[in-house]
């Protein structure tokens, strides 16, 4: 079972490798994203530091949402979600493959690319682990909440509008958690705390969003 587990995200990586827009788009949202708020709030070093963290976040989030609505709707409309669902997978650990290849071709370039965003904002080097550490959780909750959604309005007219509006409140708690790791770390301020509720809310994401996200996919196939 999970030989055809792995087989269903290296068949998702190859497919992204193939098609990097996806990908490419998101990194290069985040960055552009990142890079319009010192035009916007002005050059002032003090105040880029100081909202460094939920600039970072806030962007990281709008960023890894840009792809969802193609997660699973591709499949669903040439056909190959049905395949998929009679290899012999249970739904949930077909919705968890697709969920972990989003991750690694979405997630992880963002971690890569949440670097020299925070170093040009500022943020003191010896955050960066903090924050890092942080993305890196936050990043695999996002995947799971947002795979979860993604098959809830799978086939819904404009799903690709709902998609945000349901996946955004789930979220905001690692939002919170994340930006605040991060602030605590610069001010000196403990950040454990912060990172252990973050890795809370990923310990609950992860048993019951692909369970959801199973039932979606078999939801909309009948």
């Amino acid at each position: 079972m999970m030989s055809l587990f792995w087989a269903v995200v290296f068949r998702d990586l190859r497919l992204a490798l193939r098609h990097g827009a996806d990908t490419l788009g998101a990194v290069l949202f985040f960055i552009l994203t990142g890079t319009l708020f010192p035009l916007a709030l002005g050059p002032s070093p003090d105040l880029l530091r100081h909202m460094a963290p939920g600039i970072i976040w806030v962007c990281a989030l709008l960023a890894a949402l840009l792809p969802l609505d193609r997660l699973f709707g591709a499949e669903l409309e040439d056909g190959s979600l049905d395949q998929l669902l009679l290899l012999g997978l249970p739904p949930a650990l077909v919705a968890l493959a697709k969920i972990t290849a989003h991750w690694l071709t979405t997630g992880l370039p963002l971690l890569i690319a949440a670097v020299p965003l925070a170093i040009m904002l500022g943020l003191p080097t010896a955050t960066l682990p903090i924050l890092l550490a942080g993305l890196l959780l936050g990043s695999m909750v996002l995947s799971l909440v947002g795979g979860m959604g993604a098959s809830i309005v799978l086939g819904a007219r404009r799903g690709g509008v709902l998609l945000p509006l349901l996946v955004l409140p789930l979220i905001t708690p690692a939002l919170i958690f994340g930006a605040a790791a991060i602030d605590a770390a610069r001010t000196g301020l403990p950040w454990g705390p912060d990172l252990e509720l973050l890795g809370a809310f990923l310990a609950g994401a992860l048993p019951l969003c692909p369970l959801a996200a199973g039932a979606g996919l078999r939801a909309a196939v009948e």
